[in-house]
């Protein structure tokens, strides 16, 4: 899968996330995107057909308050936002191989709910 990997989303993350194969960008390695606007972000995503994974509820505003197109969002909704526990629910997720492109899905340990946009 194509992702784009907002500020928030460490490199371990990243890494882990290349070393299973997808293809991965991510604002934190980019300095010309380190501090973007999220609509660019987004409309970088839209571009490249990549998928955003961020901690940021912003993008649920932008997509569904402000109906701004997206190839799809994952929000990390996460009572424990340290890296070791990011990259756990993230792989729990993959794992179940469900649609992510053209929806927002929203992720917390516990739960998956997902959106069509």
């Amino acid at each position: 899968m194509r992702f784009l990997a907002d500020e928030n989303i460490g490199l371990r993350t990243v890494n882990y996330l290349r070393r299973r194969h997808h293809d991965v960008r991510s604002v934190l390695e980019e300095a010309s995107l380190r501090g973007a606007n999220d609509v660019v972000l987004l409309h970088l995503a839209n571009r490249e057909k990549r998928i955003v994974i961020t901690l940021d509820k912003d993008f649920g505003a932008l997509v569904f308050r402000h109906s701004k197109k997206s190839n799809g969002v994952i929000l990390l909704r996460l009572q424990n936002e340290r890296e070791n526990n990011v990259i756990i629910v993230l792989d729990n997720l993959l794992r179940t191989r469900p649609k992510l492109a053209g929806r927002f899905t929203m992720v917390s340990e516990d739960k998956i709910k997902t959106r069509e946009m």
